[in-house]
């Protein structure tokens, strides 16, 4: 059996709920030094050393002059690609092209009939860094990355999008990532990956620029390289592994719920993949087809660990406690597998995206349906959101006053500097309302 099914009044179920409130982990203290390193060598050798570890890590050969993409690059992606991929491609962008733009926010003003104006200024930051793991060593490029990261970025109005992305053995980039790129405009491209690329984007090099927000998953060293220069600009967020969570009631189909719960554990071993159902015959079921379907899985090796090591299998006492539960542990991505989806999400507090009922795989979140894929993990969704439009935005806010506003204001704003002790604040206000 790979997972064992627990009552969640079980000691067995109530320690699996135990583990996942505490699920959260920073990035591994192992690899703190070394990537504080690294951010200190490009910090001070910038191109030199940034060449040095691709040619370590990624491409042996690679050269200076060959870090960013070159045009000719570019135009060749596109005699690489077939039609099937443009045309997916194209709804793809169309579908999270669409859905962002409803993210967009206006700068605003308040009046007073003092004269008094107030508001808030919306404007994008000059420069973005979008990060994409290599995949494999770019067999399996992440396509829908760059459409998730860069979509948003160009709706909010971001001057330079940097992209970066590890080469292959040979220095080269998937012809997928790079006609993606460009077909939602992002042309700076740059042939770097791991901490050594998060430390360009930061700091800067010849060849690469510095940028004010890198947004972008990873493993373990990009995660840590994202957190140690976060002081510095803005990030996305710090990501754990990937994780679903299902509700299931009585209606859901045990080979969705098995398929679902594959479709994370395939990720990684530390990915995360948990049911929690009102219904034990069902917990069963479930188990049976997680045995028929992992022997279809090209990942199969993966996907067993994952489950075996992290899978969970929980049987609730009713849909409130499964609901209750399921706020509590506040996953990346939450599955409502039950007969009435609509009833239950106005219940649903926290939760990275939610997807309802039985026709809702989350890979449709991944890759077509619009929403940004980019999640808060870990338990993280209790207080963060989605990747979007705001992330690469950021706010002034906007004061005008009139002398009859000034004067209207300035017993309180003197008495509240001179309990701070501020007597140079409450003397700028006295200093304007002097007779002249």
């Amino acid at each position: 059996m790979i997972i064992e099914p627990f009552t969640t009044r079980s000691r067995e179920g109530r320690k699996c709920l135990e583990n996942l409130l505490k699920r959260f982990q920073p990035a591994e203290s192992g690899c703190h030094d070394l990537v504080a390193d690294i951010i200190a060598q490009v910090k001070k050798r910038g191109d030199e050393a940034v060449v040095q570890y691709a040619r370590k890590f990624d491409a042996p050969d690679l050269t200076v002059e060959e870090l960013q993409v070159s045009t000719e690059e570019l135009k060749e992606a596109y005699d690489i690609v077939d039609e099937a991929f443009m045309a997916t491609l194209n709804k793809a962008i169309d579908r999270i092209q669409l859905f962002h733009e409803r993210e967009m926010e206006d700068s605003w003003m308040q009046t007073r009939d003092n004269g008094t104006i107030v508001g808030r200024l919306v404007r994008p930051v000059d420069a973005a860094g979008l990060y994409v793991p290599g995949g494999q060593g770019g067999s399996t490029p992440l396509v829908s990355s760059v459409l998730m990261n860069g979509i948003p970025a160009g709706i909010a109005g971001v001057g330079q999008r940097v992209m970066l992305t590890p080469p292959n053995k040979v220095g080269r980039i998937s012809p997928h990532l790079l006609v993606a790129a460009q077909e939602i405009g992002v042309v700076d491209i740059f042939k770097a990956g791991s901490a050594w690329g998060i430390a360009a984007l930061a700091h800067g090099t010849k060849t690469i620029p510095a940028v004010d927000v890198i947004v972008g998953p990873g493993n373990q060293f990009v995660t840590e390289a994202k957190s140690q220069v976060s002081g510095m600009l803005r990030i996305d967020m710090i990501a754990g592994p990937s994780e679903v969570l299902i509700v299931a009631d009585k209606s859901a189909v045990a080979a969705h719920v098995a398929a679902d719960m594959l479709a994370q554990a395939e990720h990684d071993p530390m990915a995360l993949a948990v049911v929690v159902s009102t219904e034990e015959e069902l917990a069963a079921d479930i188990l049976g087809e997680l045995d028929r379907q992992l022997a279809q899985l090209s990942r199969a090796d993966i996907a067993r660990q994952s489950l075996g090591d992290r899978g969970v299998i929980l049987i609730a006492e009713d849909m409130e406690e499964a609901v209750a539960i399921a706020n509590d542990i506040a996953i990346e991505h939450l599955e409502l597998m039950v007969n009435e989806p609509w009833e239950l999400l106005p219940q649903i507090r926290h939760a990275g995206a939610i997807f309802l009922g039985h026709n809702t795989p989350e890979a449709a979140g991944d890759y077509l349906a619009g929403p940004n894929h980019v999640l808060p993990t870990m338990g993280t969704a209790k207080f963060s959101s989605a990747l979007g439009v705001e992330t690469f935005l950021k706010k002034s806010s906007i004061i005008s006053y009139s002398r009859q506003a000034l004067e209207e204001d300035a017993d309180h704003i003197r008495l509240l500097a001179g309990l701070e002790g501020l007597t140079a604040h409450a003397a700028s206000v006295t200093e304007r309302l002097k007779d002249r």
